[in-house]
């Protein structure tokens, strides 16, 4: 039978042991530690007590991207509604990433020959610039990924790409000097 005195003792415990820090505030009404030993003004990990007061919506205007919906759909179908990369085809987490961001180039926005279809952790990897492609299509990987911590999705869906080649659509493919813009000043070495 558990008790949230064990438990409590044991996600404090199991935070100490992985950090080397103390762990504070345990409260089981909350469910768990909310704060982190170390100085409890360190902005690096927000206490119960920062939660904000206050209304949590207002009413904006916003800029509404009214070609993004033909965008996203002739570059999913155009690749099958699969993942370049991987071939995952499940649409909820596929992407119509920009090769050219958005916000650089107006005229190709809607353009499906400047977007990949690519599941949402590559897509996020390409837009910040730690995986594109190389002159052969096919996938280079950022220094910064080579040097941080390795875990099993890591090895296996970042630096497990690095050669692998994209898989070409039969129509709107890639255009070179997209992709050349990419490597050239998304992309970080």
């Amino acid at each position: 039978m558990f008790d949230s005195e064990s438990i409590a003792h044991d996600a404090e415990a199991e935070y100490s042991a992985l950090t080397g820090k103390e762990a504070e505030d345990y409260t089981p009404e909350f469910g768990g530690i909310l704060s982190v030993g170390g100085d409890p003004a360190s902005p690096d990990i927000p206490r119960i007590s920062d939660v904000p007061s206050g209304a949590t919506e207002k009413d904006a205007l916003v800029k509404v991207r009214r070609v993004q919906s033909f965008f996203r759909t002739s570059v999913l179908i155009s690749y099958d509604y699969r993942c370049a990369l991987t071939g995952l085809s499940i649409p909820e987490l596929l992407n119509a990433s920009h090769i050219i961001p958005w916000s650089v180039d107006e005229k190709r926005r809607a353009d499906p020959r400047n977007g990949i279809c690519l599941n949402a952790l590559h897509d996020r990897a390409f837009d910040r610039g730690l995986i594109s492609f190389d002159e052969n299509l096919c996938v280079v990987v950022s220094s910064q990924i080579k040097s941080t911590e390795v875990c099993a999705i890591h090895r296996d869906q970042l630096l497990g790409l690095a050669g692998k080649p994209l898989h070409l659509p039969d129509r709107f493919q890639p255009e070179d000097d997209a992709l050349e813009y990419h490597r050239n000043n998304i992309f970080r070495p």
